[in-house]
């Protein structure tokens, strides 16, 4: 994992929320993690990031970052409710 410091908006950067997927999908394949909160913790990732990229004065250069973060979250959540 990357230590992530906030941007100059305040703002962490996208590879944290990358590693958060990422470390939910790793704790899934490696059953230290329940299904059902794994599902839970994927929710709320996407859930956030879609209220951050759906922000009008996001910038874009954010913007882009996230989406892919928002797309690898609900992968993983489609991966999670097979």
């Amino acid at each position: 994992m990357s230590k992530v410091t906030l941007g100059p908006d305040g703002l962490p950067g996208h590879d944290y929320f990358m590693d958060a997927v990422n470390h939910i999908d790793e704790a899934v394949a490696s059953n230290t993690i329940a299904a059902s909160a794994a599902k839970g913790l994927v929710y709320s990732l996407v859930e956030t990031l879609g209220a951050m990229v759906g922000d009008p004065d996001l910038p874009s250069h954010l913007k882009s970052g996230y989406m892919g973060a928002l797309d690898l979250a609900v992968e993983l959540e489609a991966k999670l409710t097979k």
